[in-house]
């Protein structure tokens, strides 16, 4: 599993996995909140199945050439 998410992207899933679960827990919203697990988990597990099928990776480039 190579890490395709990366930066802002990672962030931004993170919180709004984590605004989506408290959202639900709190019954403000119904139990499709609950889907936030999955944008959470892909945020810090830096992974993306989806980004996988579509070719997408936000993380950035290494060098590979020597200095």
């Amino acid at each position: 599993m190579t890490s395709n998410v990366g930066g802002i992207d990672r962030v931004l899933r993170i919180v709004v996995g984590a605004v989506l679960v408290a959202l639900a827990l709190t019954h403000t919203i119904g139990a499709w909140g609950y889907l936030g697990l999955i944008v959470l988990a892909t945020g810090v597990f830096s992974f993306c199945g989806v980004y996988t099928l579509l070719g997408i990776n936000t993380c950035p480039m290494k060098d590979n050439h020597p200095t």
